[in-house]
């Protein structure tokens, strides 16, 4: 058996890539920051949540499909922007994209892609753009642009990282970006020949070491080396204004990501953005901040049908996006439940984690006794 066939859940996933990867890597994708207090609270959150279901509907025939800006799908998910899909698995953002392409779902291509906007464009499918504002506004507004001509539909704003986390664990296994070579290291890659000779090895013999694609010219060695200035380091004084901006020059879909209030998913509607992603970045920045799904039901209720609502970070069960669909979500973005499945088996191993979740969400729909996503809602759910 391979290991995706004996992956019967994500945790069975996770496990698979934890043997696969280097410590430093799979750390880098699996963990959070400082106590990871956050972390473990995004899934405690969720596990709080039970369904009180209903029985004898007509369920037997059910429907998990949703619309997204305008268009229908056959899941409520997309994949998650997420910048270290590239080390995971050689050209993992085009395997990503694949993946959605395959299951109907849009795939988020990251500003810090190890894989050109442009190449990923060609992967086929729904395709959104994640951007963090650089220190050089000019850098960021001109990505814009290749963004709009590679033919993307929707761009993702991340706007909750003023300043760098406090991941510890990365000063204690040596992981960092840029990569720093260490005795540590070294021994650590050496006993993962498959991550060695599959991922990086291949890179080597085509062009060398990885580099961010994304970035301006003379900016795209910020794996394994600084860039020559920080011009292109995500700004810490990103504000409305920049919001505004980009909501001026960006004429379709602006979604903001990295929303935990009320009055702050109010404002990014006010200034015109169609979407807002509830999240706290996968519990990766901020340690003391509140669960996603905990904060959810005041952004809905407080957003109303002015824009899309999207929750992001601790999904790990179908059952994970019911409840986010009953508390007021439209769909979920899906992270590291797709990583793991990268990890494991590239875009094989991506669709095998989608294609989990989505089995379980059936089977949540038919034992809450809900025949489509529609019929979900907070009467079905309890607090322990």
């Amino acid at each position: 058996m391979t290991a995706l066939s004996r992956a019967y859940n994500i945790d069975d996933l996770r496990l698979a890539a934890k043997r696969r990867l280097p410590r430093g890597i799979f750390e880098y994708v699996d963990r959070g920051t400082e106590g990871e207090t956050s972390l473990k609270d995004n899934r405690a959150a969720f596990e709080r949540i039970r369904f009180l279901p209903r029985v004898l509907g007509e369920t037997a025939t059910r429907s998990l499909g949703t619309t997204l800006f305008g268009k229908t799908q056959l899941l409520p998910m997309a994949i998650a922007p997420m910048s270290p899909s590239g080390l995971l698995w050689h050209e993992g953002e085009l395997a990503l994209a694949r993946a959605a392409a395959a299951m109907g779902i849009p795939y988020t291509s990251p500003t810090e892609s190890m894989t050109a906007l442009e190449r990923v464009a060609g992967a086929g499918g729904r395709l959104w753009f994640q951007l963090y504002v650089w220190k050089d506004r000019r850098h960021a507004l001109a990505l814009l642009d290749r963004v709009d001509r590679a033919g993307y539909e929707a761009l993702i704003l991340t706007v909750d990282t003023a300043t760098i986390p406090n991941r510890e664990f990365n000063s204690r296994n040596g992981f960092a970006m840029p990569i720093r070579p260490s005795l540590r290291a070294g021994l650590d890659v050496l006993r993962h020949p498959r991550w060695l000779f599959g991922v990086l090895g291949r890179y080597v013999a085509q062009d060398g070491l990885p580099q961010t694609a994304n970035h301006p010219e003379g900016y795209r060695n910020a794996i394994f080396a600084e860039p020559p200035d920080d011009a292109t380091r995500i700004a810490p004084d990103t504000t409305w204004d920049d919001v505004r901006e980009i909501r001026r020059r960006w004429k379709k879909p602006l979604i903001v990501k990295g929303i935990l209030r009320a009055e702050d998913a109010r404002k990014a509607v006010e200034l015109g953005c169609e979407g807002i992603v509830v999240s706290n970045h996968g519990a990766r920045n901020f340690d003391s901040a509140i669960a996603s799904i905990d904060a959810l039901p005041a952004i809905a209720d407080a957003v109303g049908d002015r824009a899309t609502v999207l929750l992001d970070s601790g999904i790990r069960r179908g059952s994970d996006i019911a409840k986010a669909v009953a508390l007021g979500a439209k769909a979920v973005l899906v992270g590291r439940a797709a990583l793991y499945g990268l990890a494991v088996g590239g875009e094989a191993g991506a669709r095998h984690a989608l294609k989990l979740l989505a089995s379980e969400l059936d089977k949540t729909l038919g034992f809450a006794g809900c025949a489509n996503l529609g019929q979900l809602d907070r009467g079905l759910l309890v607090k322990r």
